[in-house]
């Protein structure tokens, strides 16, 4: 009896001290709330039209159509598109938008099932979190189309074209500077905001330079290749 009492008190006091330690260190920490109070929809906006920037560039810089599987599939795109950037347009909203949309689902889903199954103490800590995840997954997921748009001249929307000339999203002249040839410049077709610092570091011809230096490609090789095709 007396063994079974000491190892309750033994409990008691573990579970004590792990509440002690999750109050200390866990999400009611007053520099983790602050923190996480940080997170803004801009900063998603942000992480999403870079993330736009390194897959465009990657995929415009390396590889080739010839490549097994991914050559046909992911990079054939992108060299048709500086050949015939009008191309895009002729997509529709499926074709456009699908393979984005398949990558952000399962995020959403999540998103939705924390928001039906958490308390409103854990939602209003999560909070911040959660309207930077969900802005970087929609600028993400419509990423294609807001491309698509920035290359659409004729019946375009009202509110289109004033997010574009406000500049919330992909301005159709800011995009244009990206399809002179070389194409080696001003990768970010999400929003775009980050093209004009990172060209300023020359972040994308550092990352190139170090990439040939590494592997001796030479970026864009296959780009020109098929730009300089006559027939």
């Amino acid at each position: 009896m007396a063994a079974a009492e000491d190892g309750s008190g033994q409990q008691s006091a573990l579970d004590e001290d792990e509440a002690a330690y999750c109050r200390r260190w866990g999400a009611q920490h007053a520099g983790a709330r602050e923190l996480a109070s940080l997170y803004s929809p801009v900063a998603g906006a942000l992480i999403a039209d870079f993330l736009s920037g390194l897959v465009h560039w990657g995929a415009d810089t390396w590889g080739s159509v010839e490549l097994p599987i991914v050559g046909k599939a992911f990079i054939r795109p992108f060299r048709e598109h500086h050949i015939d950037p009008t191309a895009i347009t002729r997509h529709d909203f499926i074709e456009t938008n699908g393979d984005n949309c398949l990558v952000t689902l399962l995020p959403l889903l999540n998103m939705a099932y924390k928001f039906r199954t958490q308390t409103t103490e854990a939602l209003e800590q999560l909070y911040p979190w959660e309207c930077f995840v969900f802005c970087l997954i929609i600028f993400g997921t419509f990423t294609n189309q807001i491309h698509k748009w920035s290359h659409t001249y004729f019946g375009l929307p009202c509110w289109v074209t004033l997010l574009q000339d406000w500049h919330v999203i992909l301005p159709r002249k800011h995009h244009r500077i990206h399809h002179v040839s070389p194409h080696e410049t001003y990768f970010c077709i999400t929003t775009g905001w980050l093209n004009y610092p990172l060209e300023k570091m020359g972040f994308w011809r550092r990352l190139e330079d170090l990439i040939q230096g590494l592997t001796g490609e030479k970026p864009r090789a296959d780009d020109m290749k098929w730009a300089q095709k006559i027939k």
